[in-house]
């Protein structure tokens, strides 16, 4: 496991060890090492997975369970993942009333549609109406804009956007739950690389944004490099493309 993809970071450092809780949101957050659901299961029964690879010798990593102390003990930051199998919907001109994000969710719902990130915008006083955007899978956009558009009425919106042309990048790390000036840092590198942000959201170990397709790879090596997970060892080889 390194701390970037070494097809989009070529100086990612391999990571010796990882919490469960981090390798969940790095698969999560469109990380290819590990499916979520492999991780999950090894932290619920507290069962230590060794990534290694198929190519090579070498000691890989170790994902594990996090003991007392660890958060002070470890690097703040696990890695940054990206992905590019999302899109976005927006909704525009919804009731800004009690019950329309409901509405509209229970929409998406029956269409058994799984949903990522979601943003309000403030609503307009005049007017009385707000905008709702969210991240879905881009595999999804034709069922759930379907299924928006036909509750149309019931919803109350003017009109629905799509956007399929955006990527999302996340920073991982148990330490920032006692390390202050993580964010910060982490918006100060995308304003540097000229990265603009579209949405934000975010956890306690995590800060995931979503910005324009094409300045996907420029973000996430941006901030690779200002939290200083950059190796001098030329640790990270890719193997025939399998990005290990």
């Amino acid at each position: 496991v390194f701390t970037a993809d070494p097809r989009v970071v070529p100086s990612a450092r391999k990571l010796d060890r990882i919490t469960f809780e981090e390798m969940l949101d790095l698969a999560a957050s469109g990380a290819k090492v590990l499916m979520p659901r492999c991780v999950e299961y090894a932290r619920r029964f507290n069962v230590p997975i060794h990534v290694r690879s198929s190519f090579s010798g070498l000691e890989g990593t170790w994902v594990v369970g996090e003991t007392e102390g660890d958060t002070m003990e470890n690097a703040i930051i696990a890695g940054v993942a990206h992905d590019r199998s999302e899109a976005k919907i927006t909704v525009i001109g919804v009731p800004d009333v009690p019950g329309s994000a409901a509405r509209l969710f229970e929409a998406v719902a029956r269409a058994e549609v799984n949903i990522d990130m979601i943003v309000q915008n403030v609503s307009a006083v005049v007017t009385g109406v707000t905008d709702i955007s969210f991240t879905l899978p881009t595999a999804s956009v034709a069922d759930a804009k379907r299924a928006i558009e036909a509750d149309k009425q019931t919803i109350g919106y003017a009109d629905l956007v799509t956007d399929d042309a955006i990527g999302k990048i996340s920073l991982i790390g148990a330490g920032m739950r006692s390390n202050s000036g993580v964010s910060a840092r982490f918006f100060a590198a995308l304003r540097d690389a000229s990265v603009n942000i579209e949405m934000i959201s975010t956890s306690d170990i995590r800060i995931s944004v979503v910005t324009r397709a094409e300045m996907l790879d420029t973000a996430v090596r941006a901030v690779h490099t200002a939290f200083g997970l950059d190796s001098t060892q030329g640790e990270a080889v890719v193997y025939g493309g399998s990005g290990l």
